[in-house]
């Protein structure tokens, strides 16, 4: 099963990477030019390597702390779905029993997003680098991608500040990239079952219930903000109402995490922060109404 998902989420990614590699090449122009489905497919695995790179790197921390602490799990699921866009809803791993230690509960929870971190920055550096600044079209229609703090920092650091009638027209590897860190950035919120749920409690105890409650209710006003945040809110309240509000308990709740835990529930906390951003995909028409 997890072989054939890995194939699948290939197949699906690579089909979206070679949508996006044509509208790369194609520099904002509505019409693409025509290419071998060889072409388009090998060219596809731009963004489907590198998407799959973070991803896996994510599942396999999470996977590789439960082994360290001879907990069962299972290997990572990948989610393939025909969305030109992403080409797959993620990715996750099966822990088939109870975490009783915060300790281990904050290092399972902690590695994924490190992990996947990790690739991340570097794929944003390269795809950034391959990426090139172009002028945006008078006509232009499609879809605008939020910033965040470390993409806007990646880029000025490369490109520099760019024209307003500029815009940096993004290689494949940069996409998957940016999908990377808002991936990173949704599994850090301290809601629940999410890694950032588990970091939470582990360093917040039963404190991390009020947490989660103004995190959706934040999540809640960014749906408002944002149609893109509508979503996963849903899908975060409907696991709270399967799974439930309050994270399950560990036998040394009331005792704190050392030192070393709390500065990396610190650097997960500024992972979050430079890794989110409040519109991450917005519908663009720079068509003028007549």
């Amino acid at each position: 099963m997890h072989a054939l998902l890995l194939v699948a989420t290939l197949a699906t990614t690579t089909v979206a990477g070679g949508f996006h590699w044509l509208a790369f090449i194609t520099d904002f122009q509505s019409v693409p030019p025509e290419v071998s489905a060889l072409t388009f497919a090998a060219n596809g695995l731009w963004y489907s390597l590198t998407i799959l790179a973070i991803l896996g790197a994510h599942e396999l921390g999470h996977y590789l702390a439960c082994r360290y602490y001879g907990i069962d799990a299972s290997l990572p699921f990948f989610l393939p779905i025909p969305f030109p866009l992403t080409g797959t809803a993620g990715a996750f791993i099966r822990i088939r029993q109870p975490i009783t230690t915060k300790p281990a509960l904050f290092d399972i929870g902690v590695a994924g997003p490190l992990a996947g971190f990790a690739v991340a920055v570097p794929a944003l550096m390269l795809g950034l680098h391959l990426s090139r600044v172009v002028e945006v079209p008078p006509d232009f229609s499609g879809v605008s991608l939020g910033e965040p703090l470390l993409f806007r920092a990646a880029a000025w650091l490369i490109w520099g500040p760019v024209p307003d009638h500029m815009s940096i027209n993004l290689h494949p590897v940069a996409f998957a990239a940016w999908f990377g860190l808002l991936a990173t950035a949704l599994n850090l919120f301290p809601i629940g079952q999410f890694d950032g749920g588990h970091i939470a409690y582990a360093a917040l105890g039963k404190r991390s219930y009020a947490v989660t409650i103004a995190t959706v209710i934040g999540a809640v006003g960014l749906s408002a903000y944002s149609s893109s945040w509508i979503v996963w809110t849903l899908l975060a309240i409907g696991l709270l109402f399967t799974f439930g509000w309050r994270h399950p308990q560990t036998w040394d709740e009331q005792v704190p995490l050392d030192a070393r835990r709390r500065w990396l529930a610190f650097a997960a906390l500024l992972i979050l922060i430079v890794c989110f951003t409040p519109a991450p995909i917005e519908p663009l028409d720079l068509v003028q109404p007549r």
